[in-house]
């Protein structure tokens, strides 16, 4: 192992979220926090190493997003180790609160008054102080808030322990890279939850193929960001990461490389099935490969395909692989054509400068042109998010007094732009925008950013009142969750896609990592009530955009293909169905 580990984008992400969280809770101006979450996600989308960009000399001030003093922090955390500003933070701020706030029912605010009244430092205490009945008497609490703070808590402790399923990705490439270019290897590949698409993962499982498995093995001990060598033999090795994922390699024959793949990808419940209709047809089926019964030379091995076809199915989808019914499919021929990244038109989703985002629209166009996409939907805030400085009436018009400049200098270049704006969806179900410019916009997602407290039947009203308006094309991640900070608010969302489904609204998949919303489960849901999905990055810098790719696996995994996907579709039909004139 190196002898000063290199720290990577995903720690560098990490940090700069634990510096905004913390920032927060001390009550820092607000558009000091929105720099730092503005800044992580920067970090975490960017293709090359920070640390491998300092060392050739670049100034990271080139970068959108990356001001003189967020360089000079990413700087010192490189090379020293240390970000200074969490150091002068964590000395006033308890570490403890960063678990605090990601209990439902905390927030920043919250944090600070059961710090500062009740002496709360981290999850233990809070626990302790609401079991006693002392957080039901502080001011702006009550009875309900410290009943759900108390099942929040339980839902952090369940979640400890798993990753985002970005996170993992992102630490995860540079680590197959390295294992596909140490010496022997033939062949290489991610297996486990990552593969299948999971939207948080436990820990990582690597796949090699090499004769010799000590050099590939070695690879992985010495890479930058292992923390600890857990443990390391001739066929596997195990290290824990300086973020806590565990990753596994295991290397085996290159001749047995495509039954071991499908074995590690599982899902646990998928193989079990698998091995019944071996065990069914006379053979014995293992990570080694398939074999007739008491037979030593595999029938299939090699190849995942060739496993699969011997077993008289067609090849299955690593995130279709979770019993749910596909391997009935695959044996009647009705396994879907699932969309794949290469089908999405178009990002309907995406804010600039114009509200909180850190990319100009120009620049945002430009980065969708260069993914090829036939056209892009502006959507920034509206007014009712203060601190993302929302659009109001006012705002909204000097944006398209600017819009028809950029449009008269790109000409018919693509994309071609839509002017949308992503609206607050208030307290009553009323709209954060008045009815003359809801008609005017060529989108409209609507979306729940306040009162995730109401009670389910207050809840879901509020929200099929706002579908039910005649301008409102999309609902924005329905749910309101955030993947390891917060649970979605209390919906029921069967009602919600049976009102979308009526009023031919559409149902976000929200692409950003953190959210996932709606989940794979839940787009099933959507679509068996007759709902259509739009799979949107929600991003907020031109690198986010790289997102949509979490959004496809997650719509992969609910089996879904081109005509279910919105923007899937041509352009003359995405403006059919925001018009309301059917698909």
């Amino acid at each position: 192992m190196s002898s000063q580990r290199r720290i990577g984008n995903a720690e560098i992400a990490e940090r700069l979220e634990r510096a905004a969280d913390l920032l927060e809770i001390d009550g820092a101006n607000a558009f000091r926090v929105r720099a730092y979450r503005n800044a992580a996600e920067v970090v975490a989308a960017h293709a090359e190493s920070f640390a491998a960009m300092l060392e050739r000399g670049a100034d990271l001030t080139d970068l959108k997003g990356i001001g003189k003093d967020l360089a000079a922090g990413i700087t010192s955390l490189v090379r020293d180790g240390a970000l200074p500003v969490l150091d002068e933070l964590s000395e006033r701020v308890p570490l403890g609160l960063l678990d605090v706030v990601r209990v439902q029912g905390v927030g920043p605010k919250r944090a600070n008054t059961l710090w500062r009244q009740r002496e709360v430092t981290g999850l233990d205490d809070l626990e302790r102080v609401a079991r006693a009945g002392r957080v039901a008497d502080l001011p702006g609490f009550g009875e309900k808030t410290q009943a759900k703070i108390l099942s929040g808590i339980e839902a952090v402790r369940r979640r400890d322990g798993r990753v985002r399923l970005g996170d993992a990705d992102a630490v995860v490439r540079p680590l197959l890279a390295l294992v596909e270019g140490a010496p022997g290897v033939t062949r290489a590949a991610v297996a486990g939850s990552l593969r299948r698409g999971r939207e948080t993962i436990g820990d990582v499982d690597l796949l090699a193929a090499a004769d010799d498995p000590a050099p590939v093995m070695a690879a992985l001990r010495d890479a930058d960001g292992v923390r600890e060598v857990l443990g390391s033999g001739d066929a596997k090795t195990s290290v824990l990461l300086t973020g806590g994922l565990q990753v596994d390699l295991r290397v085996v024959p290159e001749a047995a490389f495509g039954a071991a793949l499908a074995y590690f990808t599982g899902s646990k419940a998928h193989n079990v099935a698998l091995r019944q209709r071996a065990i069914e047809r006379g053979f014995k089926l293992s990570e080694y490969g398939l074999f007739e019964q008491g037979g030593e030379e595999p029938i299939a091995a090699r190849d995942e395909r060739d496993v699969y076809a011997a077993l008289g199915l067609p090849w299955i989808a690593p995130e279709l692989r979770e019993d749910r019914g596909e391997l009935d499919a695959a044996d009647a021929g009705r396994l879907p054509e699932l969309l794949t990244l290469d089908d999405v038109r178009g990002d309907l989703h995406w804010h600039t400068t114009w509200s909180d985002g850190v990319d100009d629209v120009e620049t945002m166009l430009a980065a969708c042109a260069a993914r090829g996409y036939e056209y892009a939907a502006i959507t920034d805030h509206s007014q009712a998010l203060r601190m993302t400085g929302g659009l109001d009436a006012a705002k909204l018009a000097r944006q398209w007094e600017a819009l028809d400049t950029v449009d008269s200098e790109r000409g018919d270049a693509a994309p071609t732009l839509l002017r949308g704006l992503e609206v607050d969806i208030l307290r009553d179900g009323r709209l954060d925008l008045d009815d003359d410019w809801l008609e005017r916009l060529e989108i409209v997602i609507v979306s729940v950013h306040s009162h995730f407290d109401l009670a389910q039947a207050d809840q879901t009203e509020r929200i099929v009142r706002a579908l039910e308006h005649p301008s409102v094309n999309v609902l924005a991640h329905p749910t309101g969750r955030l993947l390891g900070r917060r649970d979605g608010f209390d919906v029921d969302l069967d009602a919600v896609f049976e009102a979308a489904a009526e009023h031919g609204v559409a149902i976000e998949c929200n692409a950003s990592p953190y959210r996932l919303d709606a989940s794979d489960v839940h787009l099933m849901r959507a679509v068996r009530a007759g709902c259509t999905i739009v799979i949107d990055s929600d991003a907020h810098a031109a690198a986010g955009l790289d997102d949509m790719r979490f959004g496809v696996l997650t719509a992969r995994r609910a089996w879904l293909g081109i005509d279910h996907v919105l923007n899937a579709w041509p352009l003359e039909r995405v403006r059919a169905f925001l018009a309301r004139s059917g698909p």
